[in-house]
């Protein structure tokens, strides 16, 4: 099997239910107080109460990523837990280490545990400017980004963990700090699964010979995989914690758990997205699969004021509508954002084209001049062009531009979708 690139997107859903307050054990969650008015309101949402949502973030982000999902992702949902590297309170929710039941000699001895001892001895003022490193993301993740090296750790503790908070759930539903789920296609999507089986669902991914779910896509598993990859790993903890050490991508772990006790990952790109909507390729096909008619379940690597947008946005569409589709997403949210030329923007796609010294004005024209150009960037006299039209984000020394009418006629080719698709 070739290997799977990490490079691919998805969308998500949020959601809706009265709110719960659960509790159990030493952990909880934290009751956010509705504001009664139409927009904020929580339809009831048939199957949530039969989910339980994880939240996993770190020290080095939670309050600045988690205080967000407050009125928004995990406003109307009956059953959560918000682990990290840190027991604190954070917008009146609790949040819980999850390492806190790994063994003390991998604590004492090992490296990566290095930020949280200090933490864990001294609170958030031992946090050094090194620990706060953002670091670069590689094919490799962000090893100089101490945060990021103790993530490994989570996955696996984070089961077990997980199942002492509610160990009846028909679906776990695993999500991180930067991630939004759209709660109404994720319980349509699951409502066609059976719970009793063990399902390990995801965005495909693989190092080495493991393929795995990418744990900011978000993942779902069923009670069945969850029990199954906890009683492995409780049988032979020092060599769960060997290989960890060995590994450099917790998720990849968790994915080599749950296949050596027989739970192989449902490839479920493009439901589940390691990008936001403005990084989506959303005409293109990948693993035999358009975006175009599937339902979005989540979407990765959004900020606070992203996830709020996609938040309104789902408001909005669950008055009129029932599942959204990447169709709707495009044409509501990102087409019309594609007009026009944009100065320290990059689109981030397209074949570069003609030689160095060009001006973007030439580069503006050699688009219009191509039929099939929907789109150009312009950087250090470089031009570069697509036919697929992507908004990206910015990006200094970068001019980008779009050919609305090119982008209209593309749209209609690709038609309208009779039903929604989804993995199954």
């Amino acid at each position: 099997m070739p290997p799977i690139s990490k490079h691919q997107p998805l969308l998500g859903l949020i959601v809706l239910l009265s709110y719960v307050c659960y509790q159990h054990q030493q952990t909880s969650t934290a009751h956010v107080p509705l504001v009664g008015d139409s927009e904020t309101e929580c339809p009831h949402l048939p199957g949530l109460e039969d989910v339980l949502v994880v939240l996993k973030t770190g020290v080095t982000e939670a309050r600045e990523k988690v205080p967000v999902h407050v009125q928004t992702t995990l406003r109307c949902v009956p059953n959560y837990v918000i682990f990290s590297d840190y027991d604190e309170e954070i917008a009146g929710m609790s949040v819980h280490d999850v390492l806190r039941n790994v063994s003390d000699r991998v604590k004492a001895h090992n490296p990566d545990f290095s930020m949280y001892n200090r933490v864990r001895a001294h609170g958030r003022a031992a946090l050094t400017r090194a620990d706060l490193n953002p670091d670069t993301n590689s094919a490799f993740g962000k090893p100089k980004n101490p945060g990021w090296k103790l993530d490994k750790w989570k996955f696996l503790p984070m089961l077990e963990e997980t199942l002492a908070v509610r160990d009846d759930a028909k679906w776990y539903v695993f999500m991180e700090a930067d991630t939004y789920f759209f709660w109404p296609n994720l319980l349509a999507w699951l409502a066609q699964l059976e719970h009793q089986r063990p399902y390990y669902l995801g965005n495909q991914m693989q190092i080495g010979d493991v393929v795995f779910a990418h744990g900011g896509s978000g993942f779902v598993l069923s009670m069945p995989a969850v029990r199954a990859a906890v009683a492995l790993r409780a049988a032979n903890l020092d060599a769960w914690d060997k290989l960890t050490d060995e590994f450099w991508a917790g998720d990849c772990v968790l994915g080599k758990a749950l296949a050596d006790v027989g739970v192989p990952l449902t490839w479920s790109w493009p439901v589940l997205h390691t990008g936001h909507p403005g990084d989506i390729d959303f005409f293109s096909e990948g693993y035999r699969k358009r975006p175009w008619c599937y339902a979005p379940i989540a979407y990765h690597h959004l900020t606070p004021a992203q996830i709020k947008e996609l938040w309104r946005f789902e408001r909005s569409w669950m008055r009129a509508h029932e599942v959204v589709l990447y169709r709707d997403v495009f044409e509501r949210l990102v087409q019309p954002a594609l007009k026009g030329v944009a100065v320290d923007w990059s689109n981030r796609i397209g074949d570069k084209q003609g030689t160095a010294g060009l001006s973007a004005v030439e580069c503006r024209v050699m688009c219009y001049q191509d039929k099939d150009c929907v789109q150009y960037s312009f950087a250090e006299g470089v031009c570069y062009m697509s036919g697929v039209p992507v908004l990206g984000s910015r990006v200094e020394g970068v001019t980008s531009g779009w050919v609305p009418d090119r982008i209209d006629r593309l749209v209609g080719k690709m038609g309208s979708c009779p039903q929604a698709k989804w993995i199954v």
